[in-house]
This record gives structure tokens, C-alpha cells and sequence, in this order.
């Protein structure tokens, strides 16, 4: 479970984030939205460890963040893009090589490659250097590295952009599993309909503060909207807040 409490965060006289807060819990997907500048990729990089807040609390199974404490660390997964993998190494040896950075070697590192080739469909880009994939192809080698040591909390920034239909429904099929296994998930996204089909609960962030967390049901109510993309406009245009 991740808890935030009044989080803050500026740069220089920029307010990037004037108070965040939520509460994602085991076995759901936590769906996190904002316009653009909203605040939501500042609010991540906060929960990965990359920035300090200036002010408020975050709580990783009702401890505090620690930057340095190797055994929070490895229980929080990061997926922002489809950046950052290593183009001369193949599929199974980004893995690898991740895993080994996170603490984990011989058979259990063979074990959680093995788990991630199996849910991921990877036989046919497992043992292929990287360079030329996809986009498609590198989320899910980014994937991948992240269930190779099996975080039980995933934060995911728009993992699905850039994806086609095919690959974008399989990745929904892959985060529904993981969700029923127990696992902690924040998901951001833009596309209003992946939302709706995701999400237990959505925080919706404007100008830096948090409007309120709901399921998408209630925030359609409260709207007065029959979909989800209605009620998340009129929730930015008249600073709604649901407790």
C-alpha cells in the first residue's frame, strides 16, 4: 500500500506540486490524472526516490520512504517510458542484468525471467538484442525487468503510449493479473477509456493539488456524466472535490 499526505514540491518559484494526496491499496489499480503540468510526473518522481519533497509524507506499507533503504527500494517498480534499456543486450540479459542490480541471482533470477517470458509472451524476443524493437516490444522487456525481482508496488506513467490496439490490450490483460495477485499499482494515463476499464479508484490532480480520489462511477456521479471523460473535464473546469 502507498500512502501520500500533503506532498509538496517546488522549483525555484514554480509550485510544481502544492498538495497531493491518496491512498493506493493491495490488489487494485489506482489510476492518477491530470491535465498536462497537473503535477502528476512530479508527484512520481517523488514516490521512485529521484526527488525530495519539500513538504508532506509518503508511506510504503505504513513506513515512511526511505531513499536509501534497499529493501523499500526493491519493493517499489518504476515504469515511466519506453526508454532506458541497454540496445546491445537481448531480452533475457536486460533482465538479468536488472535483476542483479536489485539483489537477485541464480535460480530465483532464473526463476523470475522464466515467470516474465511466461506472462509476457516473450518467447519470440528473448534471446534478440534490443536494438530495432518496437515500442511495443520494449515495454514489455521494461516490464519485464520489473517482474524479474517482483515488486509488490508498480508505479506505470502512461505505459501504454505508443502502443498499438493488439499490444495495448494485452498489456490491460498483464496489469489485471498483477492486480489479482495482490500487487500495489499507481497507473497515469491520458486515454479516459483505459481508465474506466482499469481502475478501482482515480485521483485527479489539478495545478498541483489532488481534487479528490474516487471510484469513476462516483466522479460520474457527482458530475452528473455518463462518461468518465466528462466528469474528469468538469472536475478540472470546477475544481470538483470528492473526499
Amino acid at each position: 500500500m502507498i500512502e501520500v499526505k500533503q506532498l509538496k514540491k517546488s522549483f525555484g518559484k514554480v509550485e510544481a506540486v502544492r498538495s497531493v494526496s491518496f491512498q493506493a491499496e493491495d490488489g487494485q489499480i489506482t489510476g492518477l490524472l491530470g491535465d498536462n503540468g497537473a503535477g502528476k510526473t512530479t508527484t512520481i518522481r517523488m514516490l521512485a526516490g529521484t526527488l525530495t519533497p519539500d513538504a508532506g509524507l509518503i508511506t510504503l506499507d505504513q513506513q515512511p520512504l526511505a531513499i536509501y533503504d534497499r529493501r523499500q527500494r526493491r519493493s517499489i517498480g518504476i515504469l515511466s517510458d519506453a526508454k532506458g534499456l541497454y540496445e546491445r543486450l537481448t531480452t533475457r540479459e536486460n533482465m538479468a542484468y536488472y535483476g542483479q542490480l536489485m539483489g537477485i541471482s541464480g535460480s530465483a533470477l532464473d526463476q523470475g525471467i522464466e515467470r516474465a517470458r511466461k506472462l509476457l509472451d516473450l518467447d519470440d524476443i528473448l534471446e534478440r538484442r534490443v536494438q530495432g524493437f518496437s515500442t511495443g516490444q520494449r515495454m514489455k522487456v521494461l516490464l519485464g525487468r520489473l517482474l524479474v525481482y517482483q515488486p509488490k508496488n508498480l508505479i506505470l506513467d502512461e505505459p501504454s503510449a505508443g502502443l498499438d490496439v493488439r499490444a495495448t490490450r494485452k498489456l490491460r490483460l498483464i496489469l489485471s493479473r498483477l492486480r489479482d495477485e495482490g500487487h500495489c499499482l499507481v497507473f497515469s494515463s491520458h486515454i479516459m477509456q483505459e481508465v474506466e476499464m482499469l481502475c478501482d479508484s482515480v485521483i485527479i490532480v489539478h495545478d498541483g493539488r489532488s481534487l479528490g480520489q474516487a471510484p469513476v462511477a462516483e466522479w460520474n456521479l457527482r458530475a452528473g456524466a455518463e462518461k468518465f471523460e466528462d466528469a474528469f473535464v468538469a472536475a478540472l473546469e470546477g475544481g470538483q472535490h470528492v473526499p
